[in-house]
């Protein structure tokens, strides 16, 4: 099963979101989460919302937010592709940890490309203003850029750009992440443990549409992995 770099991404990710809830403030480091593997938060500030690199995100909300798992286990016979097997544990598992993060999980099983569009659509059009956060886990077959329905591939900015600043307001400033267990291409990863140094923070002026969203995959670019 490709579950190695889903893993370390995601043990390191639910220590992040355990350290926020026992924090006196209730916050999330926003510089801890951009030194996250998969990096991804645009440096950024936005007045509205008062965020920065320099300080953290607001976690008191009455509520912690979504958390959406799409598992995709059983394929249309046109597209060619194996069930997934062993990923219902991982979803189990998924879900286990995030309700005891205090998030409402919602799993949905074998989605067609136009269900999982639909889906995250529905989602983002919900008022999140009570909600600190949101995450989406996307358990299926992959390649570059794209994740797999049971029916055909759907581009994953199709499914991110819902969540935009300038598309869902209730959750511009708050974190939304994404986390992507599928293959990105055919080139085997064995994997390699090895320390790395953390980035300087990046600042602008003003918070870009896209920024607060963090993407985890379970691969590197272009690649397979296979125990």
């Amino acid at each position: 099963m490709d579950t190695f770099g889903l893993w370390a991404a995601y043990f390191e990710l639910t220590w992040l979101i355990k350290a926020s809830m026992e924090n006196t403030e209730n916050s999330v480091d926003s510089k801890s989460i951009k030194n996250l593997e998969t990096k991804i938060f645009h440096g950024s500030k936005s007045v509205d919302s008062e965020i920065s690199l320099d300080s953290s995100y607001k976690m008191d909300y009455p509520e912690m937010g979504l958390c959406i798992i799409i598992n995709n286990k059983n394929f249309h016979p046109s597209t060619a592709m194996a069930s997934r097997s062993g990923t219902d544990v991982d979803a189990a598992n998924l879900r286990e940890t995030f309700r005891n993060l205090k998030y409402e999980v919602r799993n949905k099983n074998d989605l067609t490309r136009e269900e999982i569009l639909e889906l995250m659509r529905n989602v983002s059009e919900e008022d999140h203003s009570k909600r600190s956060s949101f995450i989406c886990v996307l358990l299926s077959h992959g390649d570059e850029g794209v994740i797999f329905g049971t029916n055909g591939p759907v581009d994953l900015k199709k499914l991110t750009v819902f969540f935009r600043g300038d598309n869902c307001r209730s959750l511009t400033g708050k974190p939304k992440l994404f986390i992507i267990q599928a293959c990105r291409g055919t080139d085997l990863d064995c994997g390699i443990e090895t320390d790395s140094g953390f980035d300087e923070d990046m600042t602008c002026q003003k918070i870009p549409v896209e920024a607060d969203f963090l993407y985890a995959y379970s691969t590197a670019p272009g690649c397979t992995l296979r125990s």
